[in-house]
């Protein structure tokens, strides 16, 4: 038993030398009560941030495409640019805040030739391909 006393203060002096004496201090040596209500104040103020952040970040999966949360809570807009249909499914949404144009028109238009209407390509009068 002593013998195992004696390895853990040589460990403890080797630590001490090596690293300095603060880190085989015990931490509640140099803790008080202002430390402490600094400490819950950072704790609550980092949990807020990553709560925040968390629920910006969620996804949810519609048709196979990951949607912000956020993005499906918003007010849709108003009709498609290119045809002028109002939005009437969840896809209709994704594709007017990916590609500026409803669900139909993006099959019609974008689907296969995204690198072309990200360039900026749009139908003249909305018929033409």
């Amino acid at each position: 038993m002593s013998k195992d006393f004696d390895k853990i203060a040589a460990v403890e002096k080797a630590i001490a030398e090596k690293y300095g004496k603060e880190t085989i201090q015990n931490p509640r040596g140099n803790w008080d009560e202002d430390k402490e209500k600094e400490y819950i104040q950072q704790s609550k103020k980092f949990y807020k941030k990553k709560s925040r952040n968390d629920e910006w970040q969620e996804k949810i999966d519609v048709n196979g495409i990951k949607i912000s949360k956020k993005l499906l809570n918003r007010e849709s807009l108003k009709s498609c640019p290119v045809c002028g249909s109002f939005p009437k499914k969840s896809m209709d949404d994704i594709c007017l805040v990916k590609f500026d144009c409803c669900n139909t028109c993006y099959i019609k238009y974008v689907e296969h030739r995204e690198e072309r209407w990200l360039k900026g390509w749009r139908p003249k009068n909305g018929n033409s391909l």
